[in-house]
């Protein structure tokens, strides 16, 4: 646990789930967390897992399905390069040139990070947000996911620049 912070709760695992409303378009749905700000109280995550549905295989068409967690709200599917993303999985179908569906493919942040870390991020305002968007897909896409972590207490110093950290970099 980090410096700063008193754990609050054993270990939470947090599932949620988004759709595109339209095969190909940018859906986000928040998740609240159900933080306690009178108390400056903050989710410290450990670990994120994110499972995008399966993009379509359509001959001689590249389709994917690309998705991600950020602790605040998005225009578009982020990657790792934003600051507020904690998390992005990536499905993709390589068949342009193909007569048949081609070859699949997979990225994404790994499910935990392979080093010594002891969080990956720490959400300081009351939600989270996932976001998906699927590419050439003739019906609507989505993604499945679950965020592990604990709500801890952070003093009053480091949970204001927390926030303003989250929000600012917004």
């Amino acid at each position: 646990m980090p410096k700063g912070l008193k754990e609050t709760s054993s270990l939470i695992d947090i599932g949620f789930t988004v759709t595109e409303s339209a095969p190909n378009t940018f859906a986000q749905a928040r998740v609240d967390l159900q933080l306690n700000p009178l108390d400056n109280e903050v989710f410290v995550v450990y670990a994120v897992n994110l499972d995008p549905f399966t993009p379509d295989a359509l001959a001689g068409q590249d389709t994917s399905v690309v998705s991600s967690l950020t602790t605040t709200s998005q225009t578009a599917v982020q990657n790792l390069s934003n600051s507020n993303c904690l998390a992005n999985a990536n499905l993709l179908i390589k068949a342009a040139g193909f007569v048949d569906g081609g070859v699949a493919f997979q990225t994404g942040a790994a499910e935990t990070p392979p080093t010594t870390l002891e969080y990956i991020g720490i959400i300081a305002t009351n939600d989270f947000f996932i976001q998906v968007q699927g590419v050439g897909n003739i019906a609507p896409r989505g993604m499945t996911g679950r965020m592990y972590g604990v709500r801890a207490r952070a003093d009053a110093s480091i949970y204001a620049a927390l926030v303003q950290s989250e929000v600012l970099s917004s």
